[in-house]
């Protein structure tokens, strides 16, 4: 069975990845917007502000060393933002889907929080494991899901990998 909520979990992958730096550049977020669904989107400092701040709180989900942390982090999460489950379908041809933000049209920090954290929890009921971790490279540290099947992975991606193994191997020589 495919994963129901991997774009939401890659959507916030890809948008912590933009908005865990020192100062966010206004363009790459709304260009991950974009990529991901989003219409053309004009964000205001206190709008990049806040999804800043949504995009640490998310970071814990993936620092999380086991399922139950995880869990316990989602939880918080889901009590400090989420309001009662509710179907919707937007009119705009995704379909009926379950969301938990207040409003579709409210912060964009709570409905970064809150979609994350309903894909990121369904993640971690299906594969009873953590969702995501942080890459292992200590140059890098990016957020990365864990959305496929086979071992948990260490690294963001094979580039940090690939970077870790030859530096291993030059200093094994």
């Amino acid at each position: 069975m495919a994963f129901p909520h991997r774009d939401s979990v890659q959507r916030a992958v890809d948008l912590l990845d933009v908005l865990l730096v020192p100062a966010p550049d206004p363009v790459s977020v709304a260009r991950v917007l974009r990529e991901h669904g989003e219409p053309e989107v004009q964000l205001s400092p206190s709008d990049l502000a806040e999804l800043r701040a949504a995009a640490v709180s998310l970071r814990e989900v993936f620092a999380a060393p086991d399922a139950a942390t995880a869990a316990s982090v989602l939880n918080a999460l889901f009590a400090e933002y989420a309001g009662p489950p509710r179907l919707t379908d937007h009119e705009d041809g995704y379909g009926w889907h379950l969301h938990i933000d207040a409003a579709d049209d409210g912060p964009w920090g709570a409905w970064l929080v809150t979609s994350s954290a309903l894909g990121l929890a369904s993640l971690l009921a299906e594969r009873q494991g953590v969702p995501g971790g942080l890459c292992a490279s200590p140059s890098c540290g990016k957020p990365f899901a864990h959305t496929g099947g086979g071992s948990p992975r260490k690294y963001c991606s094979p580039r940090c990998a690939t970077r870790e193994r030859v530096a291993a191997h030059r200093a094994n020589r």
